[in-house]
């Protein structure tokens, strides 16, 4: 028996019935050999991290442009804070834990430079629109290794297209990230909020601390708590009562009403605040730019994106905001430089 197999054999013993077993994944879209040690989530994990797409995530951002300080947060630490999150649960219930980290570490690689600024503007100009979910599963199906993918488990490929889409994704560890990446997202926002004196702890409503916590910290605590005795009351009922109604994975209702709300109030006072959105209509017009040029001197784009178009029919408006959304913050600011900016007035150093 090979240590993969081996690894098999203790998921078969240890995971919850309701876990997706590696054994059990209804595989890549091409056959390979399997891997005498690791078994496939776990492999999808590993390729995942050590792609190009993911390493570029430390210089895209979150939420602030051009923050003023080390400590705000990333696309990478944003991925890294959903996939510490979603481990915490699925090892609470016992779900697979290897598959739940696969698809966090995924689920952001398709984002654009500039955060969701970056993605719309790419969704006004492709003529099929853009969704940094969708691109992501593209990432890992067709753009990395030079257009070979990564050949990912459906599994994986399936979580990280329905992280937020209006599709649950079909394991219970996709859920596991879906949930997880909301609850990242909304509290480190405050942190990095309550950072850039955008807001104090104080302005939250009153009622909503009191229900989540009265700290960043607090409400993490409280949320993934709640999360996993409520998931383990479903499952203890699904258990006894053979019902199919409920979901091996879910959050209290008040816990749910007053999370929502919290991310209702941040719409308000952060992501729409003209402090931190300030330099956002900047960073839209240099990528509207940026494509439009592209559009027209697509022979200036990288060999490898060429070659979609030429030799594999892809449209061109598709693969420029391929090639643009791939950019991290700083390169898009140095093309644009290198592109529109007179050489005697660029920025040193860029």
């Amino acid at each position: 028996m090979t240590i993969r197999e081996t690894i098999e054999d203790m998921e078969r013993q240890n995971l919850s019935p309701y876990a997706t077993l590696s054994e059990n994944s209804r595989g890549r879209e091409v056959d390979e050999p399997q891997c005498d040690i690791r078994p496939l989530f776990q492999r999808d994990r590993d390729r995942i991290l050590h792609c190009k797409a993911f390493r570029r995530l430390k210089n895209k951002t979150q939420v602030f442009l051009t923050p003023k300080g080390d400590h705000y947060r990333t696309r990478m630490s944003h991925t890294l804070e959903v996939s510490q999150n979603a481990r915490t649960i699925a090892k609470a219930l016992r779900l697979n834990e290897d598959l739940v980290e696969a698809i966090a570490l995924g689920h952001d690689l398709g984002h654009t430079p500039f955060g969701h600024a970056g993605e719309r503007t790419l969704n006004e100009l492709c003529q099929g629109g853009f969704v940094h979910s969708d691109q992501s599963v593209r990432i890992v199906e067709k753009l990395e290794k030079d257009g070979q993918g990564l050949n990912l488990t459906w599994e994986v490929r399936d979580g990280i297209r329905n992280h937020q889409s209006k599709n649950l994704p079909a394991t219970p560890e996709g859920r596991i990230v879906r949930l997880s990446d909301k609850i990242a997202y909304i509290n480190h926002d405050i942190d990095d909020a309550i950072r850039g004196l955008i807001l104090t702890e104080e302005d939250i409503p009153k009622e909503l601390r009191d229900t989540l916590g009265h700290s960043t910290k607090e409400r993490l605590d409280n949320i993934i708590h709640d999360v996993v005795m409520t998931s383990l009351h479903n499952i203890d009922i699904m258990d006894k009562e053979c019902r199919n109604d409920l979901e091996p994975v879910a959050m209290s209702k008040e816990m749910e009403e007053a999370m929502f709300e919290l991310r209702r109030f941040m719409y308000d006072n952060v992501y729409k605040n003209p402090v931190a959105k300030a330099e956002e209509a900047k960073a839209q017009r240099m990528l509207s730019q940026l494509f439009e040029y592209y559009m027209e001197h697509i022979d200036e784009i990288p060999a490898k994106y060429r070659r979609m178009v030429e030799q594999e029919n892809e449209d061109v408006d598709r693969v420029v905001c391929d090639y643009i959304s791939g950019m991290t913050d700083q390169y898009a600011v140095t093309k644009f430089n290198e592109l529109f900016m007179p050489l005697a007035w660029q920025v040193d150093g860029i």
